[in-house]
């Protein structure tokens, strides 16, 4: 092998040895310069003075300094592969895959003859097998551990979704619960509404309708007060219907007595005709009025007679006087109301009010 020219030879320290069997300390070590080193020579080759080599060639090997670069690219690899494997199944990601270039001449160019003599080919294939066999089982590892884990999540999952199912139900079965109450509610609010209209509409029906027959009957009783007239005028009632007392031989009063001075005029209630004037017993001087319907009107204790039998008299007419004869103890007149010519009577003063007249 060529080399360049000799440089200028460098200040020369002595070796210390102790004994003269001792190799020669490493020509190539770290750190600052030390006294057992050196001297060597220096090499700088350029392009005229390195010939092309060809096949493999040897580097001396420097001791005390690097380790061989197989064992430690080897072992590099393992440590970048295990590292991978252990944070692919630290983090559940899958593994990343490494490529490594094939080196056949790695091994030759580092080899020193000592040691190990195997080719590097088969170190660096037994390391790449070793990384391949931690490589498979970190991934074995990380996708059991992948699978477990998706398992537990699967799982995880099922409880939850049934939870939220159980949930959700009761959620609705609440909702149609508190519907239906609602509804009931305002079912029983809506009858109670209903039911309250009702009545208050039926009462203010009631109540129309009672107005509307009070309007009614007085409108009647207006029209009947002009066909009908109280029979006398200036008068106190003293006794009324059905009064008990000894001085009626029937022990109780049978009509209606107005006491009014002698000669105070009688009227005719109602149209009619006369069918008796005359002298009647107890009753005195009486004239008996027939109506259109067959009600007999009997004016009793008459002091004059002013018709006759079979006259038409008018409503208000005069058709006598107010006296004391029969079986009295003063002067009045005794009306009595015989509805359709019956013996017994009925009460004047309810007769006279349903036509109108308040006596």
């Amino acid at each position: 092998m060529a080399s360049n020219r000799p440089g200028p030879e460098a200040p020369s320290i002595p070796a210390q040895r102790e004994h003269a069997h001792e190799p020669e300390p490493a020509s190539f070590a770290y750190g600052a310069y030390r006294a057992d080193e050196g001297p060597w020579e220096e090499w700088n080759p350029t392009e005229d003075s390195v010939a092309p080599v060809r096949g493999r060639h040897r580097v001396a090997k420097q001791r005390g300094g690097l380790a061989r670069s197989s064992t430690v690219l080897g072992v590099g690899v393992m440590a970048a592969v295990g590292a991978g494997g252990m944070a692919s199944a630290n983090t559940g990601k899958p593994p990343v895959s490494i490529s490594m270039p094939d080196l056949p001449s790695v091994g030759s160019l580092f080899q020193d003859g000592s040691g190990d003599d195997r080719p590097a080919e088969a170190a660096a294939a037994t390391t790449l097998s070793t990384v391949a066999v931690a490589s498979d089982a970190g991934q074995d590892s990380a996708d059991a551990g992948e699978v477990l884990r998706n398992r537990i999540m699967a799982q995880a999952e099922q409880q939850q979704g049934q939870a939220d199912s159980k949930a959700t139900a009761a959620a609705l079965a609440a909702a149609e619960k508190q519907t239906a109450q609602a509804a009931a509610q305002a079912e029983q609010e809506a009858a109670a509404q209903a039911a309250a209209a009702k009545e208050k509409a039926e009462a203010e029906a009631e109540k129309a309708e009672a107005e509307a027959k009070k309007a009614a009957e007085k409108k009647r009783l207006a029209e009947l007060a002009r066909q009908y007239a109280l029979p006398t005028s200036s008068y106190t009632i003293t006794s009324t219907f059905g009064q008990a007392g000894s001085m009626w031989s029937s022990g109780h009063h049978t009509g209606l007595d107005f006491a009014a001075p002698t000669g105070t005029l009688i009227k005719a209630v109602h149209s009619g005709t006369i069918t008796e004037a005359g002298w009647a017993g107890a009753y005195g001087y009486r004239t008996i009025l027939t109506l259109d319907d067959g009600t007999e009107l009997w004016f009793c204790h008459q002091s004059s007679i002013n018709v006759t039998a079979g006259q038409k008299v008018g409503t208000g007419e005069v058709i006598g006087r107010v006296g004391a004869t029969g079986n009295v103890t003063g002067p009045h007149l005794h009306l009595e109301v015989h509805p359709g010519g019956a013996p017994t009577g009925i009460d004047p003063m309810a007769w006279l009010r349903d036509k109108g007249l308040t006596p």
